[in-house]
């Protein structure tokens, strides 16, 4: 059986999209494309709910990131989800802790998958996120131990869960993150954070801004070669296509703009598909 090609499917990451970047990306990927929509400081749910219905309207899936310390109230949840079901038929949401200070009851992912809100309100799948490079706050056991307490969580409660992993720059962390996954049984659906093609600067300042080490350091000593032009993932789709690392996807951020990345993402599908073709 031929295995699938990491870039033949793909989903994309947005932050408040406008409606003619929306429109463009509907332009350059398939009808039904996931797209991913961040939860940024100072947007409220009734915007961020407005903003996937947009993305339906254009024939996209919207999945909204829900960072659960940002959320002031269960009763503010419960809203956005009927009004994102309502509106745009969302079917699936990114559970993050968010890096603040909670502003209502939600301390963690956990809790707010925990409050069964979700479920009543007919999310069926939730993402959840995962580390290559580890978390700069974060112990890579307390990361472990919160995983495995999601996906008990999820299985009692009826809900499927996949992780979306943080971008990397850096291939040789991303293998040895999802063999170590594969390794202890946790054999979960990974959209394999990378950026989309985007200069040199702007990789050196996203990755020093999230804290990714490794990455930083492989680009910083490269960055002479790439500071003409925008450097894409090429080498690390390459890398996981090259290993067999069970169910996993491209998931491509935006930070070169989301035209470009759609643009780059649908060509490649396209590639990895007639590979696949070739080599069945």
């Amino acid at each position: 059986m031929n295995t699938p090609r990491l870039a033949s499917c793909f989903s994309l990451e947005a932050t408040k999209p406008s409606e003619p970047e929306i429109v463009a990306i509907a332009g350059l990927v398939p009808r039904g494309t996931e797209v991913y929509l961040s939860m940024v400081p100072g947007q409220d749910l009734a915007q961020h709910a407005a903003v996937a219905a947009l993305a339906r309207r254009h024939g996209l899936e919207p999945v909204p990131h829900l960072a659960a310390r940002r959320i002031g109230s269960e009763t503010a949840l419960r809203d956005f989800l009927a009004r994102a079901r309502n509106t745009a038929d969302v079917r699936r949401v990114l559970v993050i802790a968010g890096d603040v200070e909670p502003q209502g009851p939600f301390t963690d992912a956990l809790a707010l998958i925990h409050s069964g809100a979700l479920q009543d309100a007919g999310i069926a799948e939730v993402g959840v996120a995962g580390y290559p490079e580890g978390h700069p706050a974060i112990a890579d056991d307390r990361i472990t131990a919160a995983l495995r307490d999601k996906i008990t969580e999820a299985e009692r409660s009826g809900l499927r869960l996949h992780i979306v992993s943080q971008f990397s720059f850096a291939p040789q962390a991303i293998v040895a993150w999802l063999k170590g996954l594969r390794a202890q049984g946790i054999a979960l659906p990974v959209k394999v954070g990378m950026a989309g093609p985007t200069k040199i600067t702007s990789l050196l300042r996203y990755a020093a801004r999230c804290g990714v080490g490794a990455s930083l350091t492989g680009l910083m000593s490269g960055a002479a070669m790439g500071l003409i032009g925008n450097l894409g993932p090429d080498k690390i789709i390459d890398a996981i296509d090259a290993a067999d690392l069970g169910d996993a996807q491209a998931h491509y951020f935006s930070f070169g703009g989301v035209a470009d990345t759609a643009r780059y993402a649908g060509a490649k599908s396209k590639e990895a598909a007639s590979t696949e073709v070739m080599t069945a």
